[in-house]
């Protein structure tokens, strides 16, 4: 009979750390579902303005390590969406990307584009 390890996460956010070949990888997002031989994760995401989500399976022997996201990390993401809402696009000319890493202390990581001559 096979248990289910990792179903006391079931709707909570967690971080995993998986193997993919010779490297770890972090995957983090909230646990739906558990097989008793692989978990799934799911992340919902905001792109162009379309609500999507993204959902992968993670098999139980590629599980380096499972850990619950503390509250405080979780309400992160929404403090920097809710910055990144609230700045005025007039007096900060960052795009929303950029203001919602800006706002979250993360390092932004992608160049910002120069405005084009007219």
């Amino acid at each position: 009979m096979c248990m289910a390890r990792y179903s006391s996460f079931l709707g909570r956010r967690v971080e995993v750390h998986y193997r993919a070949g010779d490297i770890l990888l972090p995957a983090s997002g909230t646990l739906v579902a558990d097989s008793g031989r692989s978990i799934f994760l799911e992340q919902h995401m905001q792109v162009r303005g379309k609500l999507t989500y993204f959902r992968w399976e993670i098999p139980y022997q590629s599980i380096h390590r499972l850990e619950e996201v503390p509250a405080k990390q979780q309400n992160a993401g929404e403090v920097a969406k809710s910055a990144a809402d609230s700045a005025d696009d007039a007096d900060y000319p960052l795009p929303a990307l950029a203001r919602a890493a800006n706002a979250s202390g993360l390092p932004v990581f992608f160049s910002i584009p120069h405005p084009r001559k007219t």
